[in-house]
């Protein structure tokens, strides 16, 4: 490397608080018991939750959100069972989550076009799309305009 990239690289560390890593020849794994050492001195800082390379702590497993409603629709959907309900809830339950799943036309990013092109601004056509005017010249072997 560069002495300029080194002396970035320096101060980024610095920056960082860490300190260089020796260099190791490439295709060398570092020593599997240090690595089981730094694991275990990780989850026992971290009081059971999985560190990250970033410093924040992952969230517990009970505390994640996608996991609680799974499981609050299971819970749901084993008293609709008990109730001989459970057909109607689950087949309402997926009707529900096709809905949720959409996205409407406002939540579009800013300059993101849409798979139809009728919905874009000035009918533009997203890359790859199969126009009439190309299936056509494909069919009498035309050359494409422009090339």
């Amino acid at each position: 490397m560069s002495a300029a990239v080194e002396r970035r690289l320096a101060r980024f560390r610095a920056a960082r608080g860490a300190s260089p890593r020796p260099a190791e020849p490439p295709g060398k794994a570092a020593a599997p018991e240090a690595a089981e050492g730094q694991r275990a001195a990780a989850a026992g800082a971290g009081g059971g939750a999985q560190a990250r390379p970033g410093g924040a702590a992952a969230a517990p497993v009970w505390a994640r959100p996608l996991l609680l409603k799974v499981l609050l629709w299971a819970v749901l959907l084993a008293l609709f069972a008990e109730l001989e309900l459970g057909l109607p809830y689950f087949v309402l339950s997926l009707l529900y989550w096709i809905y949720a799943g959409t996205r409407g036309p406002a939540e579009r990013r800013p300059g993101e076009l849409s798979a139809y092109s009728v919905f874009n601004p000035g009918c533009a056509a997203i890359a790859g799309t199969l126009t009439a005017e190309q299936l056509e010249r494909e069919l009498y072997y035309r050359p494409a305009a422009g090339r």
